[in-house]
């Protein structure tokens, strides 16, 4: 194995390790911004290439083989071997300004291991966070204010790259009544929230009277409201605090459906310090999906 795979490609590599992380051709075809049909090819050439089956499809997905499994870790260690050796042999040094804008939900919890890590790597780069609502952070990057963008998303066509799918949850407070409540009080970060024309159709849809309680663009505000048993809100399930809880599919309350967390870049590309902050972003929600 270890004299074929000098011979290949390491995007073929990439490829398979993304597929493996996502568990799908559709979401690691948009993650590497390719085609389903040429990320199927990718897969097909490097299986050739060793011989051996690398995924299997069950009822959740796709899955590793066993030699899939075993070539898996080996891959990740080699791709990390790789951006460390371009990163250490970049001629030019990291430094100057990265604008990175994020979902006020996100800041606080997905993201905060990453922007501690790029900080201790790039110390001579100066960080500049805009937290808004996604339709607010796509206009900021579209106008050149920020250089790149988490973005929360329903899931489909993007123009970023998907990094995670998530499931959006209703939250209240543990033991809490104010679910049952009618009209139904709805917490909201903000009136310009990519999840309110979501979650206001869903209610619309199934008949349930609700009325907003709080959306004024502040999450700690938001969570005191779910806290206290005023309101309940929604979120994505991998944000929701520990204390809350995610109201169970009998609550009386609408399926909601799921979002992913897409990074964007500038169209016309990005300065270093921007790539390197979105390849920081990449490997550490790849690692906590891991681990999860």
């Amino acid at each position: 194995m270890l004299v074929m795979i000098r011979n290949l490609d390491t995007a073929l590599i990439r490829t398979f390790v993304t597929v493996a992380d996502k568990a799908s051709m559709t979401a690691a075809a948009n993650a590497l911004h390719l085609t389903q049909g040429a990320v199927s090819q990718q897969v097909k050439r490097l299986e050739e290439a060793l011989g051996c089956s690398l995924f299997e499809r069950d009822r959740r997905g796709l899955r590793l083989t066993r030699p899939g499994e075993r070539l898996f870790g080996k891959a990740k260690r080699l791709l990390g071997l790789n951006d460390e050796i371009w990163t250490e042999m970049a001629c030019t040094e990291v430094a100057g300004q990265v604008r990175l804008g994020v979902p006020y939900d996100l800041v606080g919890t997905l993201l905060a291991p990453v922007l501690k890590a790029y900080a201790e790597a790039y110390p001579r780069v100066e960080i500049s966070l805009l937290c808004a609502a996604s339709p607010d952070l796509t206009a900021a990057l579209a106008d050149g204010t920020i250089d790149l963008a988490v973005i929360e998303e329903r899931v489909g066509p993007s123009a970023g790259e998907c990094l995670v799918i998530d499931r959006l949850v209703w939250v209240g407070a543990k033991g809490g009544v104010a679910r049952a409540k009618r009209p139904l009080p709805v917490s909201i970060v903000a009136d310009t929230c990519a999840f309110r024309p979501v979650v206001l159709s869903a209610l619309n849809e199934h008949g349930l009277e609700w009325r907003t309680v709080f959306e004024n663009g502040n999450i700690d505000a938001t969570t005191a409201t779910v806290r206290s048993d005023l309101a309940v809100t929604t979120w994505l399930a991998s944000t929701v605090p520990a204390d809350l809880d995610i109201l169970p599919s009998d609550s009386g309350l609408p399926p909601l459906p799921n979002f992913s967390i897409n990074l964007h870049l500038p169209k016309y590309g990005a300065a270093p310090a921007a790539q390197e902050f979105a390849r920081y972003i990449r490997d550490g929600l790849a690692r906590r999906a891991v681990a999860a």
